[in-house]
């Protein structure tokens, strides 16, 4: 499956780069969080997008308006039940090419994504 495979790779790529994962595929009746890690002050609430190649459209224009809106009740539900003093902040990362394509891996991680 697309969509796990891309959530994996984007877990170990963040934990490369120094995140702590706390929680995957949080869900709620609002939605899901893919990926809530921790890095330094803040606690991240991570967004995959995973695609063949970004042709088309770029991964994160997948990320529309009311998905934004979902993902941010979910993890204001989220942070009710753990509370935390570190600052949320919603990132997107893009996963390009990998699993069951000729085209080379490719990640983008977009900080402070959206939310404010």
């Amino acid at each position: 499956m697309k969509g796990a495979w891309g959530e994996h790779t984007a877990r170990a790529y963040l934990e490369r780069a120094g995140y702590r994962t706390v929680e995957t595929n949080f869900r709620t009746r609002f939605g899901e969080i893919d990926i809530i890690a921790e890095r330094g002050e803040y606690i991240v609430f991570v967004e995959v997008k995973t695609r063949k190649s970004d042709r088309f459209a770029a991964a994160r224009e997948y990320v529309t308006s009311a998905k934004q809106r979902r993902i941010i009740a979910t993890a204001e539900l989220w942070l009710r039940q753990h509370p935390t003093a570190l600052q949320p902040r919603f990132d997107v990362v893009e996963v390009y090419g990998g699993e069951g394509t000729t085209d080379a891996l490719r990640i983008n991680h977009l900080e402070n994504a959206f939310g404010g």
